[in-house]
């Protein structure tokens, strides 16, 4: 069984059980770990200077931005696409993750200009808080089971606006094996890598209400060198790209949308 996430308090990407002592934390980068874990070993005796500036601010009201296409046929079962809408404070956070917020919208977008009818309603969430608490995941699912919404699917794009890859998936083994057969129909968008994976942290909570959950999954070459970095900004991301992510998680709700799980 999956914790809840606010029992597990979400600092800096740790998270604490509940009734532990915090203790200081800092990221560093990939190369920066490489970096110090090389000089350590040369010098067992080394000193560094390391200052933090960050701080945390009393709380604030913020609000998950929700968009939808009600179904034709099955309008209370729900498939959410979503990103989250805030982003670490170094940059614009474009990889981090506004290009999965954009890719959500696009996804209704497309529906739209392809005169595509759902069955079922596909909702695009994009989700507050996830950098700093993952409250908006929290609080969007704490809602739908206060309004017993069904949600069948769920799948979240917070990897970049890279190539697309394939689509990590979270459910029983029977879920996963439906999915399975439209692997032939998924390959042509370079989507080969599917199957049992990471869905995505703001979809995480729904998976408790019995959500399959689905992580896209972009290549992830260049990820780190703008993930929480100054430079993700909106001219590092690739429009080409982008629209490749957006119709590949088109593709798979309309998929999901048409044949259920």
């Amino acid at each position: 069984m999956n914790p809840r996430h606010d029992d597990y308090p979400h600092v800096g990407g740790m998270r604490y059980g509940t009734g532990v002592p915090l203790i200081p934390t800092a990221a560093i980068s990939t190369n920066g770990a490489d970096l110090l874990s090389k000089t350590l070993k040369e010098s067992p005796n080394l000193t560094f200077y390391f200052k933090q500036s960050c701080e945390t601010l009393p709380d604030a009201k913020s609000y998950n931005v929700v968009g939808e296409i009600k179904g034709s046929e099955k309008p209370d079962e729900i498939i959410v696409v979503g990103g989250h809408i805030d982003s670490w404070d170094l940059a614009e956070g474009a990889q981090d993750d506004g290009a999965g917020c954009m890719q959500s919208i696009e996804v209704l977008r497309l529906f739209k200009a392809l005169g595509v009818k759902p069955k079922r309603t596909i909702r695009a969430v994009m989700f507050m808080n996830e950098e700093n608490g993952l409250r908006g995941g929290v609080q969007y699912a704490d809602l739908a089971k206060k309004n017993n919404e069904k949600h069948m699917a769920a799948v979240e794009s917070d990897a970049g606006g890279f190539t697309p890859r394939g689509f990590g998936i979270v459910g029983t083994p029977e879920q996963r094996a439906k999915v399975m057969p439209w692997k032939p129909l998924l390959a042509p968008y370079g989507l080969l890598e599917i199957g049992a994976g990471g869905g995505g942290a703001d979809i995480g909570p729904l998976a408790q209400s019995g959500t399959v959950l689905f992580g896209f999954k972009p290549d992830s070459q260049r990820y780190f060198d703008y993930h929480h970095t100054a430079v993700d900004n909106f001219e590092v991301v690739s429009q080409r790209e982008l629209e490749l992510g957006a119709a590949s998680m088109a593709a798979l709700i309309y998929l999901l949308d048409q044949y259920g799980l």
